[in-house]
C-alpha cells in the first residue's frame, strides 16, 4: 500500500511540473516562462500625440503587457529617445520622418512617403514603422464658413481665384517658407489678397471668427476645425503638401521579442482617421477633458 501511495505521489508531482511548463501565461503581463512582457510607450509634447500614445498603452495592457509611460517628450529629442532605447515605441508622422529626421525631399503620395520612411528607418535606426492610419496631421488652410459659402470656396484652387476678395491672416513665417505662400504660388498661381496682416498664431481662430480676416494656415487636425459652422478646411486639390500620416514606430529589438505588438497597434491605426483625431483633440483642447480619459473612452469604443 505504501508503495502504491508513493507512486501516486510521484505521478501527481510529475503532472504538476508538466503543467507549470506548459507555456500558458502565468499572470497578466507575463509569458509562460514567467517572464514579464513590458514595454515603454512614449509621446511627443502635444495633445494629439499624448492621446494616441495613451490608446497604444491601453491596447498593449489589454493584450497582457506591462506598460511604462513616458509622455510629453519634446519633439526635438523624441527621436533620440527611441534610438537610445529610453522608449520602445511612440506615435510618429510619415512626413516628419521623411523631412525632419531623414532630411529627404518632400513627396506627396502617402504610400510612397510611408514606404520610403519604412525602409530607411529599418536600415538606419533598426526601427519599424507599423501600419499608418488615415489620420493626417499636415499643413492646411482654413476659411471662414461665411466666406466659403459666399464665394463657393472649398479648395485651394477656388481660394486662389478669389484671393482678391479675401483677407489673409498670416503668422509671418508662412509668407516666407517654401511650404507656405511661395510654394503655393508656384503650384496654384499668385494669391493677390485683398489684405494680408500678421497675427500671433494663437489668435488666428478668434481673428477669423470675429470677421477681422477670412483665411489662415492651420494643421489639419486642429481642434477648432470641429466647429464646422464657423470654419472650413480647404482641400489641397493639387497636392501641395506632403502627407503626415500617423503611425506607431517600434524598436526592432522589441518587435522581434514581442511580434504580437504589431497586431495590437495596427488595430488601433485602422480605427483612426483625420476626422476622428480632430474630434479627440477637441475633447481635450476645447472641452477641457483629460487626455487619459479621452483615450480610455475611445479605446473602449473600438475594443
Amino acid at each position: 500500500m505504501k508503495k502504491v501511495i508513493a507512486l501516486l505521489l510521484v505521478a501527481s508531482m510529475t503532472m504538476a511540473l508538466a503543467a507549470c511548463g506548459s507555456g500558458q501565461p502565468t499572470s497578466t503581463g507575463e509569458s509562460g516562462s514567467g517572464e514579464t512582457r513590458s514595454v515603454v510607450v512614449g509621446s511627443k509634447d502635444f495633445t494629439e500625440n499624448e492621446i494616441v500614445a495613451e490608446i497604444y498603452a491601453l491596447a498593449l495592457e489589454d493584450a497582457g503587457f506591462t506598460v511604462e509611460r513616458k509622455m510629453n517628450i519634446a519633439g526635438s529629442v523624441v527621436h533620440t529617445s527611441i534610438t537610445s532605447a529610453e522608449i520602445d515605441l511612440y506615435p510618429e508622422y510619415t512626413g516628419t520622418g521623411l523631412i525632419s529626421i531623414l532630411g529627404m525631399e518632400a513627396l506627396t503620395d502617402q504610400d510612397e512617403v510611408y514606404n520610403t520612411v519604412k525602409e530607411a528607418y529599418n536600415k538606419q535606426f533598426n526601427i519599424t514603422w507599423l501600419d499608418y492610419a488615415q489620420a493626417n496631421d499636415g499643413q492646411g488652410l482654413f476659411i471662414s464658413r461665411r466666406a466659403s459659402d459666399e464665394y463657393g470656396i472649398t479648395n485651394i484652387s477656388q481660394l486662389q481665384a478669389n484671393a482678391d476678395k479675401l483677407r489673409f491672416c498670416s503668422q509671418g513665417e508662412f509668407d516666407e517658407r517654401e511650404d507656405g505662400i511661395p510654394g503655393l504660388t508656384k503650384l496654384y498661381g499668385e494669391f493677390n489678397w485683398k489684405s494680408s496682416k500678421i497675427y500671433d498664431n494663437g489668435l488666428k481662430w478668434e481673428v477669423v471668427d470675429n470677421n477681422e480676416a477670412d483665411v489662415a494656415p492651420a494643421y489639419t487636425t486642429e481642434a477648432r476645425l470641429t466647429e464646422i459652422d464657423k470654419f472650413v478646411l480647404l482641400e489641397d486639390d493639387k497636392h501641395m503638401w506632403p502627407p503626415y500620416n500617423l503611425a506607431p514606430i517600434v524598436r526592432n529589438e522589441v518587435l522581434e521579442q514581442y511580434p504580437e505588438i504589431a497586431d495590437v497597434l495596427n488595430k488601433v491605426s485602422a480605427a483612426l482617421d483625420t476626422e476622428t483625431i480632430t474630434k479627440l483633440n477637441a475633447q481635450v483642447d476645447i472641452e477641457g477633458e483629460e487626455y487619459e480619459d479621452v483615450a480610455a473612452d475611445f479605446y473602449k469604443s473600438i475594443k
